[in-house]
Protein backbone atom coordinates (compact mmCIF):
# COMPACT_ATOMS: atom_id res chain seq x y z
CA UNK A 1 0.00 0.00 0.00
CA UNK A 2 1.24 3.68 -1.28
CA UNK A 3 1.29 5.82 2.16
CA UNK A 4 0.98 9.63 1.49
CA UNK A 5 4.32 11.85 1.88
CA UNK A 6 4.15 15.60 1.97
CA UNK A 7 6.67 17.10 -0.74
CA UNK A 8 5.84 20.54 -0.84
CA UNK A 9 8.79 21.70 -3.18
CA UNK A 10 10.53 25.11 -3.12
CA UNK A 11 8.15 28.58 -2.77
CA UNK A 12 7.52 29.51 -6.85
CA UNK A 13 8.03 33.34 -6.52
CA UNK A 14 11.63 33.51 -5.33
CA UNK A 15 12.78 30.74 -7.81
CA UNK A 16 10.30 32.56 -10.62
CA UNK A 17 12.60 35.77 -9.75
CA UNK A 18 15.64 33.99 -9.96
CA UNK A 19 14.86 32.79 -13.23
CA UNK A 20 13.59 36.30 -15.26
CA UNK A 21 17.18 37.44 -13.91
CA UNK A 22 18.78 35.00 -15.41
CA UNK A 23 17.08 35.18 -18.60
CA UNK A 24 17.88 38.74 -18.95
CA UNK A 25 21.99 38.07 -18.18
CA UNK A 26 20.93 35.27 -21.05
CA UNK A 27 19.52 37.92 -23.34
CA UNK A 28 22.85 39.91 -22.73
CA UNK A 29 24.88 37.40 -22.79
CA UNK A 30 23.36 36.43 -26.52
CA UNK A 31 23.39 40.11 -27.94
CA UNK A 32 27.07 40.29 -26.70
CA UNK A 33 27.72 37.22 -28.61
CA UNK A 34 25.81 38.54 -31.53
CA UNK A 35 28.31 41.45 -31.45
CA UNK A 36 26.05 44.06 -30.56
CA UNK A 37 28.83 45.47 -27.87
CA UNK A 38 31.80 45.35 -29.28
CA UNK A 39 32.96 45.19 -32.63
CA UNK A 40 30.36 43.80 -34.38
CA UNK A 41 31.49 40.50 -35.83
CA UNK A 42 29.11 37.16 -34.24
CA UNK A 43 30.64 35.04 -31.40
CA UNK A 44 29.39 31.55 -32.07
CA UNK A 45 30.37 30.08 -28.97
CA UNK A 46 28.22 32.75 -27.12
CA UNK A 47 25.57 32.61 -28.60
CA UNK A 48 25.27 28.69 -28.57
CA UNK A 49 26.05 29.10 -24.94
CA UNK A 50 22.81 31.52 -24.20
CA UNK A 51 20.77 29.66 -26.64
CA UNK A 52 21.34 26.53 -24.12
CA UNK A 53 20.92 28.64 -21.17
CA UNK A 54 17.67 29.99 -22.75
CA UNK A 55 16.24 26.39 -23.20
CA UNK A 56 17.14 25.16 -19.81
CA UNK A 57 15.52 28.36 -18.26
CA UNK A 58 12.81 27.76 -20.30
CA UNK A 59 12.42 24.15 -19.05
CA UNK A 60 13.22 25.44 -15.48
CA UNK A 61 10.16 27.61 -15.83
CA UNK A 62 7.73 24.77 -16.32
CA UNK A 63 8.37 23.31 -12.93
CA UNK A 64 6.12 26.30 -11.06
CA UNK A 65 2.67 24.77 -10.34
CA UNK A 66 -0.17 26.05 -8.24
CA UNK A 67 -1.68 24.39 -5.64
CA UNK A 68 -5.45 26.21 -4.47
CA UNK A 69 -6.21 26.08 -1.20
CA UNK A 70 -7.54 23.44 0.64
CA UNK A 71 -6.22 21.45 -2.21
CA UNK A 72 -2.72 19.09 -3.15
CA UNK A 73 -1.05 17.60 -6.09
CA UNK A 74 0.48 14.00 -6.14
CA UNK A 75 3.84 14.27 -7.97
CA UNK A 76 5.18 11.40 -9.89
CA UNK A 77 8.70 11.17 -11.78
CA UNK A 78 8.08 8.70 -14.67
CA UNK A 79 5.42 7.09 -13.04
CA UNK A 80 7.06 7.02 -9.54
CA UNK A 81 5.22 8.51 -6.80
CA UNK A 82 7.48 11.18 -5.21
CA UNK A 83 5.25 12.99 -3.01
CA UNK A 84 2.52 15.40 -2.33
CA UNK A 85 1.98 19.15 -2.16
CA UNK A 86 -0.21 20.65 0.45
CA UNK A 87 0.90 23.82 0.93
CA UNK A 88 -1.18 26.28 -1.24
CA UNK A 89 0.17 29.22 -3.87
CA UNK A 90 3.09 29.11 -6.00
CA UNK A 91 5.16 26.96 -5.61
CA UNK A 92 8.03 25.30 -7.76
CA UNK A 93 9.54 21.59 -8.06
CA UNK A 94 11.11 19.16 -10.87
CA UNK A 95 9.64 20.62 -13.98
CA UNK A 96 9.75 16.53 -15.25
CA UNK A 97 7.61 15.63 -12.78
CA UNK A 98 3.96 15.51 -13.04
CA UNK A 99 1.37 17.28 -11.35
CA UNK A 100 -2.25 15.83 -10.46
CA UNK A 101 -4.59 17.89 -8.79
CA UNK A 102 -6.73 16.59 -6.07
CA UNK A 103 -9.28 18.22 -4.06
CA UNK A 104 -9.39 18.27 -0.01
CA UNK A 105 -12.81 20.07 0.50
CA UNK A 106 -15.29 18.56 1.61
CA UNK A 107 -17.61 17.22 -1.26
CA UNK A 108 -21.41 15.31 -0.77
CA UNK A 109 -23.92 13.70 -2.61
CA UNK A 110 -27.30 11.91 -3.00
CA UNK A 111 -27.48 8.02 -3.90
CA UNK A 112 -29.92 6.90 -6.28
CA UNK A 113 -33.39 5.41 -4.93
CA UNK A 114 -32.66 2.02 -4.54
CA UNK A 115 -35.21 -0.98 -4.34
CA UNK A 116 -34.08 -3.02 -1.73
CA UNK A 117 -35.93 -5.71 0.78
CA UNK A 118 -35.59 -4.83 4.33
CA UNK A 119 -35.05 -7.61 7.51
CA UNK A 120 -38.59 -9.00 6.99
CA UNK A 121 -38.05 -9.48 3.36
CA UNK A 122 -40.61 -6.17 2.18
CA UNK A 123 -39.62 -4.33 -0.49
CA UNK A 124 -38.69 -0.13 0.18
CA UNK A 125 -37.19 2.23 -1.44
CA UNK A 126 -33.99 4.13 0.06
CA UNK A 127 -31.41 6.65 -0.34
CA UNK A 128 -29.12 8.51 1.52
CA UNK A 129 -26.61 11.92 1.45
CA UNK A 130 -23.22 11.04 2.26
CA UNK A 131 -20.29 13.35 3.12
CA UNK A 132 -16.80 12.65 2.53
CA UNK A 133 -13.43 14.44 1.62
CA UNK A 134 -10.16 12.99 0.62
CA UNK A 135 -7.04 12.56 3.58
CA UNK A 136 -4.57 10.23 1.75
CA UNK A 137 -4.08 11.48 -1.66
CA UNK A 138 -1.64 8.63 -2.41
CA UNK A 139 -4.33 6.12 -1.73
CA UNK A 140 -7.08 8.12 -3.55
CA UNK A 141 -4.65 8.05 -6.40
CA UNK A 142 -3.23 4.39 -6.76
CA UNK A 143 -4.94 2.10 -4.02
CA UNK A 144 -8.64 2.34 -6.54
CA UNK A 145 -9.03 3.43 -10.63
CA UNK A 146 -11.18 6.76 -9.88
CA UNK A 147 -11.86 7.54 -6.11
CA UNK A 148 -14.97 9.82 -7.20
CA UNK A 149 -17.08 6.38 -8.89
CA UNK A 150 -15.53 4.05 -6.38
CA UNK A 151 -17.24 6.28 -3.37
CA UNK A 152 -20.24 6.42 -5.46
CA UNK A 153 -20.70 2.18 -5.96
CA UNK A 154 -19.59 1.30 -2.92
CA UNK A 155 -21.89 3.96 -0.93
CA UNK A 156 -24.45 2.49 -2.86
CA UNK A 157 -23.68 -1.12 -1.91
CA UNK A 158 -23.07 -0.29 2.00
CA UNK A 159 -26.55 1.14 1.82
CA UNK A 160 -27.99 -1.83 0.49
CA UNK A 161 -26.77 -3.92 2.72
CA UNK A 162 -27.21 -1.45 5.91
CA UNK A 163 -31.03 -1.47 4.87
CA UNK A 164 -31.22 -5.38 4.79
CA UNK A 165 -29.81 -5.54 8.46
CA UNK A 166 -33.19 -3.28 9.93
CA UNK A 167 -36.95 -3.72 9.20
CA UNK A 168 -38.65 -0.67 8.07
CA UNK A 169 -40.90 -0.54 10.51
CA UNK A 170 -40.67 -1.82 14.34
CA UNK A 171 -43.62 -3.41 16.04
CA UNK A 172 -41.55 -3.84 19.44
CA UNK A 173 -39.70 -0.93 20.64
CA UNK A 174 -36.68 -3.13 21.13
CA UNK A 175 -36.35 -3.86 17.97
CA UNK A 176 -34.23 -1.16 15.57
CA UNK A 177 -36.13 0.23 12.32
CA UNK A 178 -35.10 2.48 9.58
CA UNK A 179 -38.22 4.25 10.48
CA UNK A 180 -37.93 4.72 14.07
CA UNK A 181 -34.13 4.71 14.82
CA UNK A 182 -32.76 6.87 12.37
CA UNK A 183 -29.78 8.12 14.43
CA UNK A 184 -28.84 4.43 15.28
CA UNK A 185 -29.40 3.76 11.60
CA UNK A 186 -27.13 6.59 10.23
CA UNK A 187 -24.37 5.98 12.49
CA UNK A 188 -24.50 1.81 11.08
CA UNK A 189 -24.42 2.99 7.82
CA UNK A 190 -21.62 5.54 8.32
CA UNK A 191 -19.22 2.85 9.66
CA UNK A 192 -20.25 0.65 6.80
CA UNK A 193 -19.38 3.09 4.47
CA UNK A 194 -16.31 4.31 5.98
CA UNK A 195 -15.02 0.36 6.07
CA UNK A 196 -15.44 0.47 2.63
CA UNK A 197 -13.87 3.32 1.99
CA UNK A 198 -10.94 3.64 3.83
CA UNK A 199 -8.29 1.90 1.38
CA UNK A 200 -9.03 4.81 -1.14
CA UNK A 201 -8.13 7.56 1.57
CA UNK A 202 -11.52 9.03 2.45
CA UNK A 203 -12.67 9.63 5.47
CA UNK A 204 -16.63 9.57 5.73
CA UNK A 205 -18.15 12.85 8.09
CA UNK A 206 -21.69 11.92 7.76
CA UNK A 207 -24.09 9.27 6.12
CA UNK A 208 -27.89 9.98 6.33
CA UNK A 209 -31.11 8.27 5.13
CA UNK A 210 -32.59 11.16 2.89
CA UNK A 211 -35.53 8.86 1.64
CA UNK A 212 -37.53 6.14 2.71
CA UNK A 213 -40.78 4.51 2.00
CA UNK A 214 -42.38 1.59 0.89
CA UNK A 215 -41.91 0.47 -2.79
CA UNK A 216 -45.57 1.52 -4.79
CA UNK A 217 -46.49 -2.14 -5.14
CA UNK A 218 -47.05 -2.66 -1.83
CA UNK A 219 -47.28 0.53 -0.53
CA UNK A 220 -51.15 0.68 0.19
CA UNK A 221 -51.08 -2.39 1.84
CA UNK A 222 -48.30 -1.62 4.22
CA UNK A 223 -50.63 1.63 5.09
CA UNK A 224 -53.18 -0.30 6.05
CA UNK A 225 -51.16 -2.77 8.21
CA UNK A 226 -49.69 0.41 9.92
CA UNK A 227 -53.44 1.81 10.43
CA UNK A 228 -54.25 -1.32 11.69
CA UNK A 229 -50.96 -1.52 14.54
CA UNK A 230 -51.84 2.29 15.09
CA UNK A 231 -55.53 1.10 15.83
CA UNK A 232 -54.33 -1.90 18.14
CA UNK A 233 -51.71 0.38 20.16
CA UNK A 234 -54.18 2.80 20.98
CA UNK A 235 -56.93 0.39 21.95
CA UNK A 236 -54.79 -0.99 24.15
CA UNK A 237 -53.85 2.11 25.83
CA UNK A 238 -57.09 2.98 26.16
CA UNK A 239 -58.15 -0.30 28.02
CA UNK A 240 -55.09 -0.47 30.00
CA UNK A 241 -56.04 3.37 31.13
CA UNK A 242 -59.90 2.09 31.48
CA UNK A 243 -59.19 -0.82 33.73
CA UNK A 244 -57.06 1.28 36.18
CA UNK A 245 -60.26 3.86 36.55
CA UNK A 246 -62.42 1.37 37.23
CA UNK A 247 -59.93 -0.46 39.95
CA UNK A 248 -59.58 2.93 41.57
CA UNK A 249 -63.37 3.77 41.28
CA UNK A 250 -64.34 0.51 43.24
CA UNK A 251 -61.16 0.78 46.12
CA UNK A 252 -62.74 4.86 46.47
CA UNK A 253 -66.20 3.18 46.95
CA UNK A 254 -65.41 0.54 49.45
CA UNK A 255 -62.46 2.72 51.34
CA UNK A 256 -65.13 5.17 52.14
CA UNK A 257 -68.10 3.23 52.71
CA UNK A 258 -70.60 5.30 50.30
CA UNK A 259 -72.29 1.92 49.07
CA UNK A 260 -71.25 -1.70 49.29
CA UNK A 261 -71.78 -3.72 46.64
CA UNK A 262 -71.71 -6.91 46.18
CA UNK A 263 -69.93 -9.58 43.60
CA UNK A 264 -72.94 -9.20 40.77
CA UNK A 265 -73.53 -5.33 41.21
CA UNK A 266 -69.54 -5.21 40.79
CA UNK A 267 -69.40 -6.58 37.74
CA UNK A 268 -72.76 -4.84 36.12
CA UNK A 269 -70.73 -1.76 37.10
CA UNK A 270 -67.40 -2.58 36.06
CA UNK A 271 -69.26 -3.66 32.75
CA UNK A 272 -70.87 -0.30 32.22
CA UNK A 273 -67.99 1.69 32.79
CA UNK A 274 -65.72 -0.03 30.48
CA UNK A 275 -68.61 0.34 28.11
CA UNK A 276 -68.57 3.90 29.04
CA UNK A 277 -64.77 4.31 29.03
CA UNK A 278 -64.10 2.42 26.07
CA UNK A 279 -66.60 3.44 23.27
CA UNK A 280 -65.94 5.10 20.36
CA UNK A 281 -68.88 7.16 20.62
CA UNK A 282 -70.51 9.50 23.91
CA UNK A 283 -72.88 6.80 26.08
CA UNK A 284 -76.28 7.73 26.62
CA UNK A 285 -77.48 7.81 30.13
CA UNK A 286 -79.82 5.69 31.41
CA UNK A 287 -81.74 7.17 34.35
CA UNK A 288 -82.76 4.67 37.10
CA UNK A 289 -85.81 6.58 39.23
CA UNK A 290 -86.04 3.20 41.52
CA UNK A 291 -83.71 1.57 44.03
CA UNK A 292 -80.65 0.67 43.39
CA UNK A 293 -81.98 -3.31 42.86
CA UNK A 294 -84.39 -2.30 40.15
Amino acid sequence: MIRERERNGLPGLPVLFLLLLSILATGYLFLNGAGAFDDGRPHAPLIFTAIALFVLEVILLAGHFVVPPNSARVLQLFGDYVGTAKVSGLRWANPFLTKKLISLRVRNFESSHLKVNDKEGNPIEIAAVIVWRVVETAEASFEVDNYENYVRVQSEAALRNAATSYPYDGHDDAVLSLRGNTAAVADHLQQEVQQRLQKAGVNVIEARISHLAYAPEIAAAMLQRQQAGAIIAARERIVQGAVGMVEMALDMLSHKGIVQLDEERKAAMVSNLLVVLCGERGAQPVLNTGTIHQ
